[in-house]
């Protein structure tokens, strides 16, 4: 089957002024809040309470309804509203962007066979609509590739309630939300793929056919790809790559993908690495059986990088982005890498290997060195790169660790405005001193030391960044869901990381385009070239002062 990285199809919802109660919308949703003593209805659903009258608040008590976060209730109307029916949606004791996202996301999935739905939830910011568009659209996804019977059909129309309906500010919200919401989808899409069908080839040919879609729309001519197969990277001495996928019977791939928004001179460069291992199996350092069932997932920060600066040139923003994604699938056979082998990495760099397990670190090590060579002005990495960071942070919080104490609290702030859970962590001095310990190579890959395993590999990846302003993502918890579905996240991919690498993007851009310390906003100043942050990023240090 033919992998794509294009997003699944489904309902996107419209914006609308009318009133909850009277629409004739097969569904209409609305929240609750839980209040001191009782819980309460949320703004947005006056017309719905008003319609109920005094039996409002004794039917919230017959019900059991206490407003919690993700409660979820079906109530048929009997024609007190115009709807047959009414979803009610505990929002917790506010209605904020988390429990909103929440909330959108169980009602897509209590929907049943409705043709159309009416979202009536507190929506009089921009930031709430971005929350019920992301919760809707995501929470409602499910993947049916390869399931023989029919796919579940979505509402042929969903529209948000809002009296904004009309302005310019929520119809751009809507907009941008949609295109951030596809990225994720497409990212979900990719990482269920079975590995027997996401080889390398396949992954570096559905970029190429992401591409070749994203030249049919006006942002398509910003956009290049550049894909070095076994015999490139051979030439350009990717040893890294190359030795991770030499058991494999489908060759490695390194994706290039570069953006350059047009008609911007000299705009702030970002360089994102993705890790795109598409099966591992551990190598020689064979995983155990049950370890493997979600390997799959092993390539979803490739996935989120290419995800996002697809729809980072949809949305036309102001940052240069070079994007790279090595792929390769860790396999055995007599061709396998091996413990005691030293790798030649991207750059002249040597490294010893210790566990095959241990494989994501040394893909990203070449494509980092390739990174660097286009001199941007901050490296962004995303990998499920090691179990210490599942264990130290559980699967649901991804880790943030770096050199830049301003990059580091730029990609939080992105984080918190997409709504995925990110927390910073240390790379202590003592990692550096363990990269050289012990070893006939530049460096050692792995050390087999019990604790701070995830603080390692990130003090293994700062070696090869030259220097650089860097922030790595382990997302190996958040990544893949094995779990039942929860809000906006269900079973499988999760599609995490997207809507922070272009909220940091945004971010970017908007610090650029404000005039610098000391300048004045009248248009005759100097505004080309990074402004901001981008100017104040120089190596941290208070990390390794532990």
């Amino acid at each position: 089957m033919t992998a794509t990285i294009s997003a699944p199809s489904g309902t996107r919802p419209t914006l609308r002024s009318a009133s909850p109660a009277k629409t004739r919308s097969d569904v209409v949703v609305a929240g609750v809040v839980s209040g001191a003593k009782q819980a309460e209805a949320a703004p947005g659903s006056e017309d719905i309470v008003a319609a109920y009258g005094r039996k409002f608040r004794p039917m919230l008590a017959a019900l059991g309804v206490t407003g919690k976060a993700g409660e979820v209730n079906v109530v048929p109307t009997g024609g007190t509203i115009a709807a047959p029916v009414l979803i009610l949606v505990g929002l917790g004791s506010e209605a904020t962007a988390r429990n909103l996202r929440k909330a959108a996301g169980n009602a897509a999935r209590s929907v049943k066979n409705a043709t159309s739905v009416a979202l009536a939830l507190p929506c009089e910011s921009a930031e709430q609509l971005a929350a019920i568009v992301t919760g809707w659209r995501l929470g409602g996804y499910s993947f049916h590739t390869y399931k023989s019977g029919p796919a579940p059909e979505p509402p042929a129309t969903v529209s948000i309630l809002t009296a904004s309906a009309r302005t310019t500010e929520f119809q751009e919200t809507l907009e941008r939300t949609n295109v951030i919401v596809d990225a994720v989808l497409a990212t979900r899409e990719l990482v269920n793929i079975p590995p027997g069908d996401l080889t390398p080839p396949a992954f570096a040919d559905a970029l190429v056919a992401a591409h070749a879609d994203l030249a049919a729309t006006p942002a398509g001519s910003a956009v290049t790809i550049t894909v070095h197969d076994e015999h490139s990277l051979a030439e350009l001495g990717c040893g890294g790559i190359l030795g991770v996928g030499s058991a494999s019977a489908a060759p490695p791939r390194l994706v290039e993908l570069s953006y350059q928004p047009e008609g911007i001179d000299d705009p702030p460069h970002l360089a994102l690495v993705g890790k795109g291992i598409t099966f591992d199996s551990g190598g020689l350092t064979i995983k155990p059986a049950g370890s493997m069932r979600t390997m799959k997932c092993d390539m979803a920060g490739a996935a989120a990088v290419a995800s996002a600066t697809f729809a980072i040139a949809r949305l036309g923003l102001p940052v240069r982005i070079s994007a790279f994604m090595p792929m390769a699938e860790n396999m055995v056979d007599g061709a396998a890498f091996r413990p005691g082998d030293v790798l030649g990495i991207y750059g002249g760099h040597t490294v010893e290997i210790t566990n095959t397990d241990a494989e994501g670190r040394l893909i990203l090590a070449d494509a980092l060195g390739r990174a660097v060579e286009v001199e941007p002005d901050a490296i962004i990495d995303v990998a499920t790169l090691t179990g210490h960071m599942v264990m130290a942070l559980g699967d649901l919080v991804a880790g943030v660790m770096g050199n830049s104490d301003g990059l580091i609290d730029q990609v939080l702030d992105a984080a918190q405005r997409a709504g995925e859970p990110l927390w910073p962590l240390p790379i202590p001095e003592e990692m550096y001193d363990r990269l050289k310990a012990n070893t006939v190579a530049d460096v050692i890959q792995h050390d087999w030391v019990r604790y701070g395993g995830g603080l390692f590999a990130a003090g293994f990846l700062e070696y090869f960044v030259a220097g650089l302003p860097w922030a790595h993502l382990d997302i190996a918890g958040p990544a893949f869901h094995s779990g039942g579905a929860n809000g906006h996240i269900v079973a499988g991919g999760t599609g995490y990381s997207v809507a922070t690498l272009i909220e940091l993007a945004q971010s970017v851009a908007d610090e650029s385009a404000a005039p610098a310390a000391g300048e004045e906003p009248d248009g005759n100043a100097e505004s080309s070239g990074p402004t901001g942050w981008l100017r104040q990023l120089t190596p941290r240090s208070f990390m390794r002062r532990l």
